[in-house]
């Protein structure tokens, strides 16, 4: 399947786009708590409500408009929900990290499920499985660790007195999502697919 150029270039996207993925996981609820956002852990469930929402909506979207503009908004989502959190506090602009939070649906959906749709899709019934081991591997395995690692470090490096410089570090994986989506936008070719399992 890496022989294919479009599944190749996907393959490593999706490797890419793990690593300020793992900023998500790893900071935004410290983030949020270091900011003074009450109940911070209850607001991220919008995350999780929103990851249904988008899901029922995902089918109609790649049936009209194709993989590659479905992974396009789920990268797109990355770099904006980063700017928010970079720009949004806890005054008058709760209302960024809270639609920040809520982009959470469209990120992992528009990517991550686009992306099983489109590896089932070119594995074919034969050899799907261990096509999604395969990307698995790249993405929870391979891109997550590298991104875990690297979002540690950088944090480390913009700690403060009361605690971290949360702009400066958000800033960081925003602007490294909008490479993965200018990237993508260049050379990944667009595919109309059919929808079996949604």
């Amino acid at each position: 399947m890496l022989k294919d150029r479009g599944f190749l270039f996907f393959f490593i996207g999706s490797i890419l786009i793990c690593i300020p993925l793992a900023f998500y996981y790893q900071h935004a609820n410290q983030f949020l708590n270091e900011l003074g956002m009450k109940a911070a852990a209850s607001k991220m469930i919008l995350g999780q409500i929103s990851e249904v929402v988008f899901l029922l909506l995902l089918p109609l979207f790649l049936k009209r408009y194709g993989v590659k503009n479905a992974l396009i908004v789920g990268i797109l989502a990355w770099g904006l929900r980063y700017l928010l959190f970079a720009f949004g506090d806890t005054g008058e602009k709760t209302w960024m990290l809270l639609f920040g939070i809520i982009l959470h649906g469209v990120c992992y959906d528009f990517f991550f499920v686009s992306g099983q749709i489109y590896t089932d899709f070119k594995a074919g019934e034969k050899f799907k499985s261990s096509a999604q081991g395969l990307i698995t591997l790249a993405t929870y395995g391979l891109g997550m660790l590298i991104g875990f690692r690297f979002a540690g470090w950088l944090t480390d490096q913009y700690v403060t007195e009361g605690g971290h410089l949360w702009k400066e570090i958000w800033l960081q994986p925003a602007i490294f999502s909008f490479i993965v989506l200018v990237l993508f936008l260049l050379f990944f070719k667009n595919e109309t697919i059919k929808i079996k399992s949604l």
